[in-house]
């Protein structure tokens, strides 16, 4: 599990890698008119990236820095007391380990395009498809060559990945815990059935290898989420730091074939060949998959765009046709966005959606549709909800976004607070005001200014009639 789309954690602020050559790393020297070349450098520059005081570690935030290297230093602290009671490898754990890391190879060498295409697209968390030989190498393999087999794979991803060095090894340092208390956990438990157990035996296996795979997966989930989550708190939502259920289902799907992996390897090891040929095939689904979801998905806020969320709401409404239930579609204008962009610059307007997004995530039911409409607009379907639950649901999102304080940064990148906005939201019931999305949106729209009209910050149903329409709160 990775965040970011470079597979490594990173926060927004963060800058590009340095991976162009610069004078002194090709052995040129540019101090004054007697520069030559061929020779190694005498001294870096005082900007140069290699020097200690210009790694981009330390323009994270203060609180990301030091779980960082706390984090790090507790990583490695544990890696190194097991390294040192592990046994020494077996003739046939070399053979094993050669499998796997050759079955790796081959894995990120065929899936390298594909790989990278995934890393680019991938706004939060990236899910490590690699994990498929990680999980297997902690399974079956001593810590010495656990971590040899996660050695071959970051290499290789490295110039993939193309970060600076601080994530990369944040991220490698990451696998390597994981790897070992996973391996810890399941060597522990042992010792483990061979042959033919009976279903006692096997139900007691397989909840041995669940359990390792969610120490496998806890570990990156609070490494990784910690440094998202302090990166930038005020922009971070559940997915962005979790991953979404999708990114979860997957994790646990990688993690399930990294189990069939070691069975296999111990079993018959000629069929790791046929987990190599599958796990290209996987990575090239995945990136399917992402694919399918970026079209549904706005890029600035993470929740589905009008397209994704069109062809939702329209099978919603479908099935309420059938059904003779009850529909309502709301639609939230935060007022005056302009005057944010103008004041405070367009990433803390940008800050402002991910936030509005992320609670009206929180505040609608799970079954409930949530989009973006364009700017700052946004759409909620509500399935199956009377016509007072539907005034109180639009009354809770108002309030909620009324009482956020925003933390972002404004023109001139200084921290700033954005709070006390309000919202103008329009509501449309099916039947009552369309019998199609098109006919709804228009009656939300229309409601959306009537309640500008009114004052602004307020709720409004959209109007029977010219001039009709419920009271808002403030006229009740």
């Amino acid at each position: 599990m990775h965040p970011g789309p470079d597979g490594d954690p990173h926060g927004p602020g963060d800058p590009a890698p340095a991976h162009r050559e610069t004078e002194a790393e090709r052995g040129v020297t540019t101090d004054g008119p007697a520069a030559t070349t061929g020779g190694p450098p005498a001294t870096l520059r005082a900007d140069h990236p290699y020097r200690p005081r210009n790694w981009a570690l330390w323009r994270r935030r203060p609180p990301q820095i030091a779980f960082m290297l706390a984090a790090q230093a507790v990583a490695l602290a544990v890696i190194a007391v097991a390294f040192a009671r592990s046994p020494i490898p077996s003739g046939n754990d070399w053979i094993n380990c050669a499998i796997l890391a050759a079955g790796a190879t081959v894995h990120i060498q065929l899936t390298q395009r594909q790989e990278e295409r995934r890393r680019s697209r991938t706004k939060t968390v990236l899910i490590d498809l690699t994990a498929v030989w990680t999980f297997s190498a902690a399974m079956i393999l001593p810590v010495p060559l656990i971590l040899f087999v996660i050695a071959v794979i970051r290499a290789q991803h490295w110039f993939i990945a193309r970060r600076p060095a601080n994530n990369f090894l944040f991220s490698s340092i990451t696998h390597g815990l994981a790897a070992t208390l996973a391996h810890v956990t399941y060597t522990s438990l042992g010792p483990h059935l061979a042959g033919s157990p009976d279903w006692g035996g096997f139900l007691r296996e397989s909840g041995t290898i669940v359990l390792t795979g969610l120490i496998y997966e806890a570990i990156q989930i609070a490494y990784v989420g910690g440094v998202l989550l302090l990166g930038s708190p005020a922009g971070r939502t559940v997915r962005n730091v979790l991953g979404s259920p999708a990114d979860n289902t997957l994790e646990a799907i990688t993690i399930g074939l990294g189990a069939v992996t070691a069975i296999l390897l111990a079993a018959v090891p000629p069929m790791v060949a046929v987990m190599a040929v599958v796990t290209v095939v996987f990575n090239r689904l995945a990136e399917l998959d992402q694919l399918q979801n970026d079209v549904r998905t706005d890029p600035k806020t993470g929740i589905l765009n009008m397209r994704g969320w069109s062809e939702s709401a329209e099978r919603a409404l479908e099935r309420t046709a059938r059904s003779g239930d009850q529909l309502a579609l709301l639609m939230v204008d935060l007022d005056h966005f302009k005057w944010i962009n103008d004041t405070y610059g367009h990433p803390a307007g940008d800050d402002v959606l991910r936030t509005v997004a992320q609670t009206l995530d929180e505040v609608t039911r799970p079954s409930d549709l949530v989009g973006r409409f364009g700017g700052e607009e946004f759409l909620i379907l509500l399935p199956d909800i009377d016509e007072e639950s539907t005034w109180d649901a639009a009354e809770r999102i108002r309030v909620a976004i009324a009482k956020l304080h925003i933390v972002t940064t404004d023109k001139r990148g200084d921290p700033a607070t954005i709070a006390d906005r309000t919202t103008s939201i329009g509501v449309a019931r099916h039947p009552r005001h369309g019998d199609t999305l098109e006919r709804l949106l228009q009656s939300a729209d229309a409601a959306v200014y009537l309640a500008k009209e009114n004052g602004r910050d307020q709720v409004c149903f959209a109007p029977d009639t010219p001039g009709g329409g419920l009271p808002s709160p403030t006229e009740a």
